[in-house]
């Protein structure tokens, strides 16, 4: 499939709805209660920050705190209870399609949050590009069940075509007006969200994306999620089922191309030191006495020849490149394509994880940690090994979703990503 071009089986079906959004009179700031999403929120010490930024922070919804999963869940199902009957969030009173933009300097990105039809005539046509952890949507499916909303929306990708088109002439004149909220996050970015409620206007956008594809940029567990309790409900429930649709925000990366960055690794439980030791002679190992800048730096150019890593946690930086040739074909999979077999993070989780490392992927041995000196810090304060990744291209994550080849999972970041917390959507609404 062609994600750049028009769509097979009627592309995709956004539909508006009635979001919940924070009442400012009730929270200190909405900057003080929103968050990145759940899984940018890794270190113990972001979540504590965040929860103790507002009694209302979102944070206290994506990520409960609990003694066991279903304490989680059945306090966030409270939590949000609570805050409703409080009068801390509240429905809007008409359904709408939200115009989302988010700003920092010269970066400006726009785009539509809706719910969007996860069966016919959407089915096919919501590209995954990274594989997912079952114990992950398990976790996402039971919190979703239990609060019965959907607390964050994922990041979708498409290509409109060149030139004026009516959906984003529907974005851009939102913009022009005075929007329902505006913020600005401590990572520098100002938000600002606007209602389209007009119909003329919505179906405008509804037209322009029945004719597209759109690539999962964020949120491969989301979906799966949607996915996942939509093919639970009964048959019976219909289309018109809440549950058939899921919280998205979309994007034309045509006008509003995004960022690629790389997810790297904390083996916790792995030395660096072992590490390096256990690759004997399959790669070539120096050592850089420099800054992470440099030592990044570094990674680029390395990464420009072949498979490179960047090992970090004993206090300095160890670039391993130039792996041997016949340990990549006798441990990375024959079958996929050469473009997949060759990714930085097919040959870590094939030769050195699973082979030389032997290093389970489970979160109890492996964090996934999007900061590159967030993940340095937790290696060096936890005595393991942090693996930082340069970023795949975008059009390698386009081509090998379009051949339906998923690569393996956190492999990439796309961003900016929403901020969580502008806008929510209730399962429990019309």
């Amino acid at each position: 499939m062609n994600t750049d071009g028009p769509a097979a089986d009627g592309g995709l079906h956004l539909i508006p709805f009635r979001g919940l959004r924070y009442v400012p009179d009730r929270v200190g700031s909405l900057a003080a209660v929103t968050s990145p999403p759940y899984d940018v929120v890794v270190r113990p010490d972001g979540l504590h920050h965040l929860e103790s930024a507002d009694p209302h922070n979102i944070v206290r919804l994506i990520l409960p705190q609990a003694d066991s999963a279903e304490a989680r869940h059945r306090q966030a199902a409270e939590t949000l209870s609570r805050w409703l009957s409080e009068g801390v969030l509240a429905a809007d009173p008409e359904p709408a399609l939200y115009v989302y933009e988010q700003r920092r300097g010269e970066l400006l990105q726009r785009g539509v949050i809706g719910a969007l039809a996860l069966s016919a005539p959407s089915e096919g046509v919501v590209l995954p590009h990274e594989d997912v952890m079952p114990d992950i949507v398990a976790d996402r499916a039971a919190l979703m069940r239990s609060t019965a909303a959907n607390l964050e929306p994922l990041l979708l990708t498409y290509r409109g075509e060149p030139g004026p088109v009516e959906a984003e002439t529907v974005v851009e004149r939102a913009a022009q007006t005075p929007p329902l909220i505006r913020t600005t996050t401590e990572d520098g970015f100002a938000h600002r969200l606007w209602a389209v409620t007009d119909p003329g206007e919505i179906a405008r956008v509804q037209q322009e994306l029945t004719q597209r594809q759109a690539l999962i940029a964020d949120g491969h567990h989301r979906w799966a999620t949607y996915l996942r309790l939509h093919q639970d409900r009964p048959a019976a429930a219909g289309a018109d089922d809440p549950w058939a649709y899921g919280l998205v925000l979309l994007i034309d990366t045509a006008r509003y191309p995004l960022q690629v960055r790389a997810i790297h690794r904390v083996l916790q439980g792995l030395p660096t030191a072992e590490a390096l030791a256990a690759l004997g002679d399959s790669f070539r190992v120096r050592r850089l006495d420099v800054p992470l800048a440099a030592a990044l730096d570094g990674l680029a150019e390395a990464a420009d020849e072949g498979n490179a890593f960047l090992l970090a946690g004993d206090g300095g930086f160890h670039l391993v490149d130039r792996p041997d040739t016949e340990l990549l074909d006798r441990t990375v999979p024959q079958g996929p394509p050469e473009a997949w077999r060759s990714l930085d993070a097919t040959v870590l989780h094939s030769t050195l994880l699973e082979h030389l490392w032997r290093v389970p992927d489970d979160p109890g041995h492996i964090a996934y940690i999007h900061d590159t000196a967030a993940a340095v810090e937790q290696a060096e304060r936890r005595g393991g090994t942090a693996v930082l990744i340069h970023p795949v291209r975008e059009e390698v994550v386009r081509d090998l979703a379009r051949a339906g080849v998923t690569m393996p999972r956190k492999s990439t970041s796309f961003g900016p990503k929403p901020a969580t917390g502008l806008v929510l959507r209730s399962l429990l609404l019309n």
